[in-house]
């Protein structure tokens, strides 16, 4: 039996978001307590143990953190394990920031590398930038230098994660060529030996891209070479995904104070919906016009969420069909003004057909949709 931890005893307590490290510290230390297989060079783990820590060993009490293929978290540490990059490619919401930020903590001990690519990402935010009061008193020198996570990556032998790799102009994106291929970068406005930093064992980057954003900054040719491409899918077992979307929203419930477990009935009314928006057909076969919305599983773990908050915080009582309706047009609404109507139709034509006392709920709460 473990001793209770305080708040000020355990970092992650009153962290809204604990990065894997923290939130399975415990875990991770179990499998490197007991990880007598060979490791590649750097990394805390062995590549058995990893994938242990990913993909969950009951017998060491270690919990499954990533629904999907078990072989591409085969294939992403083998790569990872090389000289070329991670690129994990997918549909929005199919966990690939959560498999980018497991596979870190496993390798590296820390997924807390993080550039977040967007169309304001510049290149000092990749590489590195100046303490300009420095800079203008001393000069160029290793004590102005600021060295943002490609460059502290390249000096600890870490893991770096480049999340939405796509959402960032071509020029920047280019900015770790020479990182990927040669493992150095030429710091030129340091002078001598500084002026190089090469990479320690250990290093390597995974990158994301969505799908739904290709082509909006292609990555160049050169780029492409440089990393292994691995795509992750949505999950494509209702069972599963139900089991999933059931404990992550009752992990997030806890944490945000709600004392009352998300209903398994009302789950799965959701999950049902979210698949078949998702697929733009129902489970009697019928076709729907699908939803130019996201309607993945992130997502149905966000309106699970937000249900359960919805009905501790407002009536003390877990979440119920209402508020599935009253969630879901945050969700319908974003994308497209028309998913808000393919959402009206769907509660209004296609739920009235489905059998139980929760769908007749549902279908009773339609008038709760918002707009």
């Amino acid at each position: 039996m473990t001793r209770a931890t305080t708040d000020s005893e355990d970092p992650a307590a009153r962290v809204q978001r604990p990065p894997a490290e923290l939130r399975w510290a415990d875990e991770l230390e179990r499998l490197r307590t007991g990880d007598e297989n060979p490791r590649p060079p750097g990394w805390q783990l062995s590549v058995t143990a990893a994938r242990r820590f990913i993909i969950g060993d009951r017998k060491l009490g270690v919990t499954r953190k990533f629904v999907g293929d078990p072989s591409l978290i085969d294939r992403a540490l083998i790569t990872l394990a090389t000289t070329r990059g991670l690129l994990l490619v997918g549909d929005p919401g199919t966990a690939k920031s959560l498999l980018s930020e497991l596979l870190a903590a496993a390798v590296s001990g820390d997924s807390t590398l993080t550039i977040q690519g967007g169309a304001a990402t510049t290149e000092d935010q990749i590489r590195y930038g100046w303490n300009y009061a420095l800079l203008v008193a001393e000069g160029p020198s290793t004590r102005s230098l600021v060295p943002a996570p490609i460059l502290r990556g390249m000096s600890r032998g870490s893991v770096v994660r480049f999340e939405e790799i796509t959402r960032c102009p071509l020029e920047v994106q280019d900015s770790i060529l020479s990182v990927l291929s040669d493992r150095v970068m030429a710091i030129p406005e340091l002078a001598g030996p500084e002026g190089t930093a090469f990479a320690r064992e250990g290093f390597n980057v995974i990158a994301t891209a969505n799908t739904r954003d290709r082509g909006v900054n292609e990555m160049s040719a050169a780029l492409k070479r440089r990393f292994n491409f691995e795509t992750v899918f949505p999950i494509p077992d209702f069972d599963t995904e139900l089991e999933l979307v059931e404990s992550e929203a009752a992990t997030l419930l806890a944490r945000s104070g709600v004392q009352a477990a998300p209903r398994r009935d009302v789950l799965e009314v959701l999950v049902t919906t979210f698949r078949e928006l998702r697929s733009g057909t129902t489970d009697h076969g019928d076709a729907l016009d699908r939803m130019s919305s996201v309607m993945s599983t992130a997502e149905a773990v966000a309106v699970a969420h937000a249900v359960g908050l919805r009905g501790w915080f407002l009536r003390g009582e877990p979440g119920d069909e209402s508020d599935i309706v009253a969630c879901l047009g945050g969700t319908a609404a974003k994308d497209d003004a028309d998913d808000l109507a393919r959402l009206r139709r769907y509660l209004e034509q296609q739920v009235p057909r489905k059998k139980g006392r929760h769908w007749k709920r549902l279908h009773e709460a339609r008038h709760g949709l918002p707009g």
